[in-house]
């Protein structure tokens, strides 16, 4: 059985990956300096916002699909999949991110929504047919058990 996900770890979760997307977001504008010619980019500019919502997009999707796991999610502990318990591809990752959009734009009513569903889903989870599972945490360095075998068998 599945161990799902409540509020405050996707919430840790997703401070984590602001982090990273913050560090992400000034490189994608970095990338934009030579094409500027040392001029700024005007507000309320709608191709420069497009951009950046398609550089956050491709953050998120590309690990969904690849793994299953941002770098936040994997620090803690979480794991996307279908409701079927299957990897997700391009179309449910597009779903769910701009259903997330969603979810934050009803003032994190999306997000909160998940502290009265029995299976503690978000409204992005259930509009993309997607869940997170709780998976337990992977460590390069061996447990005290793995140690002690290995002693064993020397």
């Amino acid at each position: 059985m599945d161990i799902r996900v409540g509020l405050p770890r996707r919430l840790l979760s997703i401070a984590y990956d602001g982090l990273l997307m913050f560090a992400l977001l000034i490189v994608a504008n970095a990338l934009l300096i030579p094409f500027l010619h040392g001029k700024s980019i005007t507000p309320g500019n709608h191709l420069y916002q497009l951009y950046l919502l398609y550089v956050i997009y491709l953050f998120f999707a590309w690990f969904w699909i690849h793994g299953g796991q941002t770098l936040g999610m994997k620090a803690w502990g979480i794991h996307l999949v279908s409701d079927d318990g299957k990897p997700i591809g391009w179309w449910r990752a597009t779903v769910r991110f701009f259903s997330a959009i969603i979810s934050w734009a009803l003032l994190g009513g999306g997000f909160l929504w998940s502290l009265v569903d029995r299976e503690k889903r978000s409204l992005h989870d259930i509009l993309s047919h997607t869940r997170l599972i709780r998976v337990a945490a992977t460590s390069s360095k061996p447990s005290q058990r793995e140690q002690a075998d290995e002693k064993e068998k020397a």
